[in-house]
């Protein structure tokens, strides 16, 4: 039996035929016109679902359930959207019931990162192991706790919000708090940058990969900067890293998971520039007990992470064949 899963991202959309067991049979994949809103990413659900049944030569008879990773926190209860903090209108918007009614099948909703922890879990970085905290650095940070295969939903709005873990940042007049997501993520890296490129001499290396526009500086940007041994980079990166290992030891220290697996796309960054400073700080200040209780690693499942864990969370939901279970 096959299902369809769907990620619906703030700057893309996938579509994925597979039976759920890390494995796909197709995949459609196109970009978001946030302009649009959420009335165009339904438009494109619509036209992307027949499509993909006839690149796959697939049946719909053949399909079990639709399987939905959201970009947003989702209420299990309600089975809606509670909010997208990317794309304005989704809130309290009734996605599995409106998928549902548009296919003519089953579906189940839930948060993408959710989605991407239970297929690293299952498929991925994390295979054989539990419990695994997966983290999710992109435009934004997401997390996910997948415990013996299964995720964790705290009581069914969500759990695992790292991106949401405050932390302390250096400021004029000492440490103040703010949350991880504004530090850590694509976007925290982009802002920093553009803020303190008012000193064109000292940002002068990331200020010429963006053209000369500090409005245009990107964190990959940064990054590139930062592999070439740039100072103003690599201090921008060593902000965003000293408040990420922080979240971290916060994860350890409350939920001693034995795997953390960090994907998405800054994640991309690599060892040099991301894992290995991460672990370091880690290390350094992580709850001694459970010191060698875990490990950090990068993601392995890519950009269709989301699409396997939403086929491999229809699969669980919908069918009652249950997906392969890790072993602690």
């Amino acid at each position: 039996m096959y299902f369809l899963g769907i990620e619906i991202g703030g700057t893309k959309l996938q579509l994925g035929i597979g039976p759920g067991d890390g494995t796909l049979a197709g995949l459609w994949r196109e970009t978001v016109d946030v302009a649009a809103g959420p009335e165009g990413i339904r438009g494109q659900i619509s036209r992307a679902i027949p499509e993909l049944l006839a690149k796959t030569a697939i049946d719909r008879s053949q399909l079990g359930g639709i399987g939905i990773g959201f970009g947003g926190p989702v209420d299990d209860t309600a089975h809606t959207i509670i909010k997208s903090h990317q794309i304005e209108g989704w809130d309290n918007f009734p996605l599995e019931q409106w998928i549902s009614d548009l296919a003519g099948m089953p579906a189940a909703l839930g948060n993408d990162a959710d989605c991407a922890g239970l297929a690293e879990a299952l498929f991925g970085a994390g295979k054989g192991l539990s419990p695994i905290f997966y983290i999710t650095i992109g435009s934004g940070i997401g997390g996910g706790l997948i415990v013996n295969g299964q995720i964790y939903r705290g009581v069914g709005r969500g759990a695992a919000e790292i991106g949401h873990v405050r932390v302390p940042i250096s400021s004029q007049s000492g440490f103040r708090p703010t949350i991880l997501e504004k530090v850590a993520s694509g976007w925290g890296i982009e802002a920093q940058a553009r803020s303190l490129a008012v000193d064109p001499k000292r940002a002068k290396k990331v200020l010429e990969l963006a053209n000369g526009n500090a409005g245009q500086i990107t964190a990959m940007h940064v990054a590139m900067a930062a592999g070439a041994g740039d100072e103003f980079a690599l201090f921008l990166l060593e902000q965003a890293w000293d408040s990420l290992a922080e979240g971290i030891c916060h994860v350890v220290a409350l939920l001693c998971p034995r795997r953390i697996i960090i994907g998405g796309g800054v994640s991309l960054i690599g060892e040099k520039l991301l894992f290995d400073p991460v672990r370091r700080l880690v290390a350094e200040r992580v709850f001694k007990p459970f010191a060698g209780c875990f490990d950090i690693c990068p993601a392995a499942l890519g950009e269709e992470v989301v699409v396997h864990g939403a086929l491999a969370l229809a699969r669980q939901k919908l069918n009652n064949t249950s997906c392969p279970t890790p072993r602690p």
